[in-house]
């Protein structure tokens, strides 16, 4: 490892993995709620258990996007980072924070509001908003006394964007109209703008040094990829406000833009292959490139397909709120950020625990049990989400009338929920448990190329 600086990432992907381990851990348990609903203790209701997962969701994502941010920094930059203290401090003030914030909800202490993963309570918030600025603060230091290139670069203009984005959480106006307009500021804006920016930087970079493609060609093809998720992502907002009581004119800008929204995606599949096929390297680490592969792939179906699926105005206006939404989001959130930060922690822990070999064997059956434990779900959503708008919008049941009709579908988002977690298990398994050489992959053996 050239810079030493570069440990403090190390911390940040565990602390990362353990989120991960929690998310999953609740989404299992609400979806066994589902299927049993007095199943679990009267302290773990739905509505608790959904928070910790969704927030479980989000705060690990950003863990890891800092992670591979203070790992792929002082390459680009050519130096070390600013403030490794900081770092440290940073990591442990989050974490913290994590802790805290996931107690308060299982006391029933949250500042919900209505608005979904946003349910901080304000001291929280504010902590948030301190640790961020930390965190901005070294990176920018950073890149400032070293070397900029476009990965550096864009990956830093979305990490501000999230920051940025973040301060609408503080405002909630009374009128909900203006409330739910401001909220999507910060998800969607996130999600379908700026992270893509950091998702699409990584990928850039892990894409550098596995196949030892010319630098110039990865970066051409970043601009045009954050190019289109900008153009498409930032009107696409549009979707969101169809039926919320904002003007008429939204579900034309929100159903053009939001369909072109699969393009960016589209681009980053052609990309990441085209580049593994144009740079021909035979590199160790199978398992960093098969995530890699596996989320343009991914991400294309659930950001794109799915999202398209019931983008459309006049299709949303009978699918919305259905089960048709839940199969878009869990298939997008993993195949978009959860596989990116995945394929970033299987590149670069080898190279921060500095030893070889790991399990790769069993990190690539993870990746295949939990990419199709994932689909699977989301297979049955999209099915539950088809018979709901069906029995809500032709036949006229009510809501809970047509969950009633739903048990099946439920089951089996609960047994692919179950494969997913053990897919999460093995994976974090190869990663922090070491392995003697017979237990890893030829190819494993051999200590991944800089």
């Amino acid at each position: 490892m050239k810079y030493q600086s570069q440990k403090v990432a190390q911390l940040y992907f565990v602390g990362a993995l353990i989120l991960f381990a929690a998310q999953i851990t609740f989404g299992l348990l609400g979806a066994t709620l589902y299927v049993a609903p007095n199943s679990l203790p009267d302290f773990l209701p739905f509505n608790v258990v959904r928070m910790v997962h969704t927030n479980a969701l989000i705060v690990w994502l950003l863990m890891g996007f800092f992670g591979a941010t203070y790992y792929l920094l002082p390459e680009e930059t050519e130096t070390e980072l600013y403030s490794p203290f900081i770092a440290k401090l940073q990591f442990w003030l989050f974490f913290i924070a994590a802790g805290i914030a996931v107690a308060g909800y299982l006391l029933g202490y949250s500042a919900a509001e209505g608005r979904s993963y946003l349910e901080q309570p304000l001291p929280i918030k504010i902590g948030i908003v301190v640790v961020a600025l930390m965190f901005l603060f070294n990176c920018s230091m950073t890149l400032l006394k070293g070397r900029k290139t476009v990965i550096s670069n864009i990956l830093l203009l979305g990490l501000w964007g999230i920051a940025v984005f973040f301060l609408f959480a503080f405002y909630n106006p009374a009128n909900i109209i203006l409330d739910k307009m401001f909220w999507w500021w910060v998800v969607h804006l996130w999600v379908e703008g700026v992270w893509e920016l950091v998702m699409a930087s990584i990928l850039a970079f892990l894409v550098i040094k596995m196949t030892g493609v010319d630098r110039e060609v990865v970066e051409k093809w970043l601009y045009v990829i954050i190019g289109l998720a900008l153009f498409t992502g930032i009107l696409g907002t549009g979707h969101h406000y169809y039926w919320i009581g904002a003007p008429g004119y939204w579900q034309w800008i929100g159903s053009v833009f939001s369909a072109l929204e699969i393009t960016p995606f589209f681009a980053m599949v052609i990309f990441t292959f085209l580049m593994v096929w144009k740079g021909g390297r035979d590199h160790p680490n199978k398992a960093a490139l098969l995530w890699s592969l596996g989320c343009s792939v991914t991400a294309f179906f659930g950001a794109g397909v799915w999202g398209f699926l019931h983008t459309l105005a006049p299709i949303n206006y009978y699918s919305h709120g259905t089960q048709v939404t839940a199969a878009h989001g869990h298939l997008a959130f993993y195949g978009a950020y959860a596989m990116i930060n995945l394929a970033m922690i299987t590149y670069a822990m080898p190279h921060l625990k500095n030893r070889a070999p790991y399990n790769q064997l069993l990190n690539i059956w993870s990746f295949w049990i939990t990419t199709a434990g994932v689909f699977f779900m989301t297979f049955a959503l999209t099915f539950a989400g088809v018979v709901q708008t069906h029995l809500q919008g032709v036949v006229g049941l009510s809501f809970m009338e047509a969950q009633e009709q739903m048990g099946l579908f439920y089951w089996l988002r609960l047994i692919g929920g179950i494969a997913t977690a053990v897919g999460v298990v093995l994976y974090i398994f190869s990663i922090l448990v070491p392995v003697g050489a017979r237990a890893a992959s030829p190819a494993a053996r051999i200590q991944p190329a800089e």
